[in-house]
């Protein structure tokens, strides 16, 4: 792990418009390169509404979010969305899985919207298949599954096809939003260690966040929402 700051947020504030009074203010947060954060909070505290702003998806009323040295605040809609497609791996509690798709290509679809991406995960693995298949080996999918369809797989491989999905071209930054809230305990730890290797193996830093803090473990650093936003806890939000 280095010293270099990826995340950071100054002075952020934001309130959904004609909300019921729920509000994130943020004097100061950081992450540095490489690190496992576990954030945790609540349901309801506005853990995915914090997400959404790291992603660029949402814009605050006030403060700044730089990650990787650029400012989200100060890019247009467009470089946002490729911002986030070149150095953000998201790892969705639904998953967001394509139906139609296949296992292998429902992991290469972070490649086809960053060619950045793309050309990190080939140098990784020689071809971006190969990659795919190596990322699904890595995280415990077998081979025969592979060109199947998703919904044909359990609860548990699909959350692994989700987490190669986010890992593939080796994202600088890996968020995890709730992933393993439809899982049992033991699928939890192993899901957790395959993550946090993986993230380790690439040299990505990686933000997880849940409500349970007993998953907590093995986490560089452990942080309440409320800590880093006391307003947090005044009205509810996703």
């Amino acid at each position: 792990m280095t010293s270099e700051t990826v995340i950071e947020i100054k002075n952020l504030r934001f309130r959904w418009p004609r909300g019921d009074g729920f509000r994130l203010d943020i004097p100061a947060f950081e992450v540095r390169a490489g690190e496992r954060i576990f954030l945790y909070g609540p349901s309801g505290s506005g853990k995915s509404t914090l997400l959404g702003l790291l992603g660029g998806v949402l814009v605050p009323e006030l403060g700044r979010i730089r990650l990787l040295g650029s400012e989200l605040t100060r890019l247009k809609p467009s470089a946002r969305d490729r911002f986030r497609a070149d150095h953000v791996g998201f790892v969705f509690q639904q998953f967001n899985l394509l139906p139609y798709l296949s296992v292998v290509d429902n992991v290469l679809l972070s490649c086809r919207f960053s060619a950045r991406r793309r050309a990190r995960a080939m140098a990784a693995g020689g071809s971006l298949h190969d990659e795919a298949a190596r990322l699904l080996a890595q995280l415990d999918l077998e081979e025969t599954l592979h060109r199947q369809g998703v919904t044909r797989l359990s609860v548990g491989q699909q959350q692994r096809v989700a987490a190669a999905r986010a890992l593939i071209g080796r994202p600088e930054i890996v968020i995890a939003d709730e992933p393993t809230s439809a899982l049992d305990a033991e699928r939890q730890e192993a899901f957790l260690a395959l993550l946090a290797g993986e993230c380790r193996a690439a040299g990505s830093t990686l933000l997880f966040v849940s409500h349970d803090r007993r998953l907590a473990a093995g986490f560089d650093r452990e942080l309440s929402l409320a800590s880093i936003s006391p307003a947090c806890g005044e009205g509810r939000a996703a």
